[in-house]
């Protein structure tokens, strides 16, 4: 008989064998067995993530129960303040789910392909009132922040972090104590530090954030190499973009309506900084040049 045909027959054989032993184990089985084994179960979905507006009656009564949880960190990063503000507020937006990482509740993307080449980067959105902090691509840190009033609006700009203080006196109000502040402009004197957020814009140009936040972000950013005491190395980029519509409702407060009404998308936010990723990126090899350069010497 023709080898080939002999080799087919043996694997038809085979094949029937193996066929009527899994027919046999299946009948062996008890019968929740077989419903497992013959349909497989759905994973349920989670539920889709809402929020609702609760009235400040409602709000003082349980706002105990968010006292040190992780619920009130989730809270205050929603409604864009800070745990002393958000007690003032009127009525506050609440999430369906408090389970869920804070990424979930704040509109940057958690990857954004298009940023794997830029060593660091720090995004504030005007709009959504928010920041985020990316290294290679990847979110690091995001939150909450009050940027400008409307008398003296954040510019949409690209900045760069220059020099930082631990504390410092403001140059517009010698009241005005800064803690945690990274200068990003000298000229305009504006810079992020830690301050007071009532959940809206509010500053004098300055992008506030809570303690927390700026003193991550203190550590986190680089600052500009100078030499001879002039600049030679930019130090992280800071890119603050959209507008915030002064005169209208808070744009967050669209989110009871529509849960994804703020989402940046990796797309979106790619068509924000698309001009000004060019400069990011010939700053950064500078910069790259100058501390290679600079270890070589030291060898």
């Amino acid at each position: 008989m023709n080898l080939r045909i002999i080799t087919a027959s043996i694997a038809c054989l085979f094949a029937v064998a193996c066929k009527q032993m899994e027919k046999q184990r299946t009948a062996e089985l008890l019968p929740e067995q077989k419903d497992t084994v013959i349909k497989k179960q759905p994973v349920p979905e989670r539920p889709r993530l809402t929020y609702r507006f609760m009235k400040k009656k409602e709000w003082q009564t349980l706002k105990d129960s968010f006292e040190g949880a992780r619920h009130l960190d989730l809270l205050i990063a929603i409604n864009r303040t800070d745990s002393v503000h958000i007690r003032r507020l009127d009525s506050i937006l609440v999430p369906s789910d408090f389970s869920l990482p804070r990424t979930a509740y704040l509109p940057f993307p958690e990857e954004a392909a298009f940023l794997k080449g830029v060593h660091k980067i720090l995004l504030f959105s005007l709009r959504t009132q928010t920041f985020a902090a990316y290294e290679n691509g990847r979110l690091v840190l995001t939150g909450q922040t009050n940027t400008g009033r409307k008398t003296k609006p954040t510019p949409e700009h690209l900045y760069f972090a220059n020099w930082k203080a631990r504390k410092t006196t403001s140059t517009i109000d010698d009241e005005w104590v800064l803690q945690w502040n990274f200068n990003v402009h000298n000229t305009w004197g504006i810079g992020f530090h830690e301050y007071a957020l009532p959940g809206y814009p509010a500053s004098h140009s300055c992008m506030r954030l809570q303690e927390r936040d700026a003193r991550f972000l203190y550590g986190w950013a680089e600052q500009w190499i100078l030499k001879n005491n002039q600049q030679i190395a930019a130090g992280t980029p800071v890119i603050a973009f959209g507008q915030y519509p002064f005169g209208q409702a808070r744009p967050w407060f669209q989110l009871a309506e529509d849960p994804a009404a703020l989402t940046i998308s990796p797309d979106s936010l790619k068509s924000h900084l698309a001009s000004w990723l060019p400069e990011v990126l010939k700053k950064q090899q500078q910069r790259d040049s100058i501390v290679w350069s600079s270890s070589q010497a030291k060898l």
